[in-house]
């Protein structure tokens, strides 16, 4: 049970590291700079590596490694289901990471969304951590 926690957080904190630094490497590359003269045409941005090899990865191991921790726990607390919610908004700024990863390649201005992506990241990040933390009790359990 102990290595599936390990697992879940090691997971969680490359994607959440991975949802945290993209919309910075977003908003940062220039789309000129894409087109560098001797790139091959098939030849991955920096940002869809670390979107598809990375993150996206990150993303399954953590999500099937804390659905097997919560299962194996039996927990079914009311913070646990508001946490799972917060976690499915996560799911909803990564696919949105995607989009702007593909917008950008387009050459489309992605900066403000960007940003917009980052703050949700950073506040659906922090309370699911505060969720899991406190565990606060509410109504029924």
């Amino acid at each position: 049970m102990l290595w599936l926690l390990t697992l879940h957080i090691a997971a969680l904190l490359i994607w959440a590291a991975g949802l945290i630094y993209l919309p910075l490497l977003i908003a940062g590359t220039r789309s000129d700079s894409l087109a560098l003269g001797g790139a091959p045409a098939n030849a991955d941005s920096i940002a869809r590596w670390l979107f598809t090899r990375v993150a996206s990865p990150a993303a399954a191991v953590a999500i099937v490694a804390g659905s097997a921790v919560f299962l194996v726990n039996g927990t079914t607390d009311l913070w646990l289901m508001a946490k799972l919610t917060l976690v499915t908004l996560l799911v909803v700024a990564h696919a949105f990471s995607g989009l702007l990863v593909i917008r950008l390649e387009a050459g489309k201005p992605v900066v403000n969304a960007s940003y917009i992506l980052l703050v949700g990241v950073l506040v659906l990040s922090a309370a699911i951590l505060w969720l899991v933390l406190a565990k606060p009790v509410w109504g029924w359990s």
